[in-house]
């Protein structure tokens, strides 16, 4: 069987910085297992609350977290679908990385 290729990806996400600490990190702990359950975390950078660029759903500050992965090439897709369908997250973004 081939070996399954492994791409590198950056994701952030911003949280709802409305919703408590636990709440964050329980949202945080939902998306990094997930990461790992489908490929490998390298690195989990939290921003922590700043001010949005422009307001989204009437708020004016949001929690960032990024994350560093390595993934399958269908995996960011599945990842997205759940950041669309999660509570509290308000928006997201997926890149893949070019190789060195």
């Amino acid at each position: 069987m081939a070996e399954k290729i492994m791409n590198s990806y950056e994701t952030i996400f911003i949280m709802d910085a409305g919703i408590d600490e636990e709440a964050r990190t329980k949202l945080q702990e939902k998306f990094t297992s997930l990461i790992e359950k489908n490929g490998t975390v390298e690195a989990v950078d939290e921003w922590g609350k700043r001010r949005l660029a422009y307001e989204i759903d009437d708020k004016t500050e949001g929690y960032y977290v990024l994350v560093d992965f390595k993934a399958g090439s269908d995996f960011p897709k599945e990842l997205d679908r759940q950041y669309r369908i999660t509570d509290g997250i308000l928006r997201t973004i997926i890149i893949r990385k070019e190789d060195k």
